[in-house]
């Protein structure tokens, strides 16, 4: 919509914008426009209020990446939570990048989440990458706690995919999820492939929630494959 386009380019840094590209190499530089987060979010609340964000939600695909950020922190301010979800599910197949997927949170999730996990388990097993890093991200961020099973980090171990978001994001889940689920995440934690375990072990020993004793059992279990 070119009354959003417009909010965006009067918001527009060029010498940011170039920054992001080389972030996000996969994204053309013609696409990113140049706006920062905080004024993202800022515009997202305002938009909320205004009848223009449901026509703005409907519209696919976005012709820039600022326009899916800001796509992404509206529905971020959707209350109800079917809604919020049928915005989600319309949007997850337009994602195509890790900082989108990363910075889409919306907020009623965490307060649905045995309404969430059916939809979570749904996402592991799509096609789309983006759409999988979602899913593992969903379930790293609301079901490493209270709500833990211990099937969870098999699932994501079980994920099978060459995508590199994919799998980074596997790493990720496994050094958080080894932070608050010790045992469980180090039971799964071999099921991983060479390379997927070798960067989940790499990020927890980076972490400084991760105990001195548990860096020496994680080295050593990196080891015991390397020599294999």
């Amino acid at each position: 919509m070119q009354y959003v386009i417009d909010l965006l380019l009067a918001e527009q840094d060029k010498a940011y914008a170039d920054f992001q590209q080389k972030l996000i190499p996969d994204i053309p530089r013609e696409r990113f426009i140049g706006v920062r987060t905080p004024v993202l979010r800022r515009l997202a609340k305002q938009l909320a209020k205004e009848p223009v964000a449901s026509d703005f939600l409907a519209e696919f695909p976005h012709r820039y990446f600022d326009e899916n950020q800001l796509h992404a922190f509206l529905v971020a301010e959707t209350k109800d939570f079917r809604l919020c979800m049928q915005q989600t599910e319309a949007f997850l197949p337009y994602i195509d990048n890790w900082a989108t997927c990363d910075q889409f949170s919306p907020r009623v999730f965490g307060r649905h989440k045995a309404e969430l996990l059916p939809s979570v388990m749904r996402w592991l097993g799509d096609e789309r990458p983006y759409v999988v890093r979602f899913g593992i991200g969903m379930l790293m961020q609301h079901f490493l706690k209270e709500e833990f099973r211990e099937e969870y980090p098999v699932m994501v171990s079980s994920v099978a995919s060459e995508h590199y978001y994919v799998r980074m994001m596997q790493a990720w889940y496994f050094a958080t999820a080894l932070v608050w689920q010790w045992d469980a995440a180090l039971s799964s934690l071999s099921e991983l492939d060479d390379w997927t375990r070798h960067k989940a072990i790499q990020k927890a020993r980076e972490s400084y929630r991760i105990t001195p004793e548990q860096k020496i059992v994680l080295s050593n279990l990196q080891k015991g494959h390397v020599s294999k």
